[in-house]
């Protein structure tokens, strides 16, 4: 099984899609990687969705990535004492350390932190953004605030802080309890939500020690100020525009966008793109015509992977959201603007023999008209750096470790199938023109380019691109 596109396709599973015969076919219909949200799964659901997945992968003959997906600090206020109360522009509203039931003056912020670390003239945005508070005086028991943008206010809604960075790591203990469970399932991608800090990421990256990718999600303003240190120090990243969206203005998120995108692929870091992409096939079997737009614009800019959230986990539609996200990222690429665009984007390689032969090998790919690339890769870089080219013909990663192979299957253009290391040079053109043939990338009398370290098998050491011929029999010829 391959796709007839290079982006991926990022589905998020729920109570929508927790069957293995649905998730079934949403491999089928085009997802590439399952998102598991740890907002809403038990460690016993993480066990049992995993063992789906990775027997519908056996069966598929197809790698599947699985991200597990941190929930991150939940900042949220008390109880009122009538449940809810109503908001007026203009009066004075005060969130402190008192556990005492709220009125219209006042509840309880049960987050020490948030009061030590707020500031006069910050902004407080509760319930999603919908209420606006401004502060106007604190101490380490109590914030003031003034009412910028009133409302109904009820028990236990969101805080956010657009102005404030909060001195406290990113990850809860429960945070750390997923992520221990995560990496016990062999889990490929670790998101990690509410990144503000460069620091944020080496605390993780501590516990992971290399067992998963790390995605940072960016959703913060304060990560936007960091954001090239933050993406360096990352494996991949997330522009979750929906919390980035209360938190900065909303016109500003399709700039941000853009300039993440060309930021990863600069750095050679995969991205995703996510958050309410095709948000009305929650309810709707058909999206609208501005979410098809939204969802093409991610792949004109050459993202990764697209990714559904509620569209995949709790809608009524989600095997339908991905085959509609499939058909759009397909059209997208057979647009005969496409390739111009992507190629108008292209940055100049590190000076390395690795990128040196990754830019030199989509050049011969295309001047040759070659049918396809393969690329040997141990530890994954190898294929990234093949893929931040985003050459107009087929890339096969070729690995001996699964876990690089599934890790890989987030990242664009790569088409990833594991093989048992090549014993010398005629083994390594052997392998790589008898899995092109067989996967239905090139047929007998095609050539194509390979790419691999010398010495075979040291990771990071790309330093070889040969032309070779496929075979009558798939085997290969220089």
């Amino acid at each position: 099984m391959r796709r007839n596109r290079r982006v991926k396709i990022l589905a998020t599973l729920g109570p929508a899609s927790s069957d293995q015969s649905v998730i079934e076919e949403l491999v089928r219909a085009g997802a590439d990687v399952f998102r598991i949200n740890m907002s809403h799964a038990s460690h016993d659901l993480l066990r049992e969705t995993v063992a789906k997945i990775r027997s519908i992968e056996k069966s598929a003959k197809y790698p599947i990535g699985i991200l597990v997906d941190l929930q991150g600090p939940k900042l949220r206020i008390g109880r009122f004492a009538d449940g809810a109360v109503t908001l007026a522009k203009g009066e004075t509203f005060t969130l402190d350390a008192s556990d005492a039931p709220g009125d219209k003056t006042r509840v309880h912020l049960p987050h020490p932190e948030i009061l030590s670390a707020a500031k006069p003239g910050e902004r407080l945005l509760l319930d999603d953004g919908k209420i606006e508070l401004r502060v106007t005086a604190c101490s380490p028991e109590a914030i003031n605030c003034e009412v910028v943008y009133g409302g109904k206010l009820s028990d236990r809604k969101g805080v956010s802080l657009p102005d404030t960075i909060l001195e406290v790591g990113v990850l809860t203990d429960k945070d750390r309890a997923d992520l221990q469970a995560a990496l016990e399932v062999e889990a490929d991608w670790i998101a990690l939500s509410f990144v503000q800090r460069p620091e944020d990421i080496i605390e993780v990256r501590k516990t992971v020690q290399g067992r998963a990718g790390v995605m940072a999600k960016i959703e913060k303003p304060q990560a936007i100020d960091r954001l090239e240190e933050i993406i360096r120090l990352s494996d991949a990243i997330m522009i979750a525009r929906g919390d980035l969206g209360v938190e900065m203005p909303l016109e500003s998120v399709p700039g941000l966008q853009k300039r993440m995108i060309r930021m990863c692929r600069r750095l050679g870091k995969p991205v995703v793109v996510a958050t309410q992409m095709l948000e009305s096939m929650i309810t709707a079997p058909v999206p609208t015509r501005a979410e098809v737009s939204d969802v093409s614009i991610a792949v004109f800019e050459g993202a990764d992977a697209v990714m559904l959230s509620a569209e995949s986990a709790s809608g009524a539609y989600p095997v339908q959201s991905v085959s509609t996200m499939n058909r759009i990222a397909v059209a997208v690429e057979q647009d005969a603007l496409y390739h111009g665009i992507i190629r108008a984007q292209a940055t100049e390689p590190e000076a390395t023999a690795a990128d040196a032969i990754s830019a030199a090998t989509r050049q011969v790919a295309e001047t040759l008209d070659l049918a396809a690339i393969v690329t040997y890769t141990s530890s994954g870089s190898t294929g990234i750096r093949a893929s931040r080219e985003r050459p107009a013909k087929p890339i096969i990663a070729l690995s001996p470790k699964i876990t690089t192979v599934r890790r890989l299957s987030i990242v664009w253009g790569l088409h990833c199938v594991q093989t048992d290391d090549a014993i010398s040079l005629d083994d390594m053109v052997d392998r790589a023109c008898s899995i092109a043939y067989l996967e239905g990338l090139a047929r007998p009398g095609d050539r194509i380019a390979i790419t691999a370290g010398v010495p075979l098998g040291t990771p990071g050491a790309t330093n070889m691109l040969r032309i070779a011929f496929v075979g009558q029999d798939g085997a290969g010829g220089s």
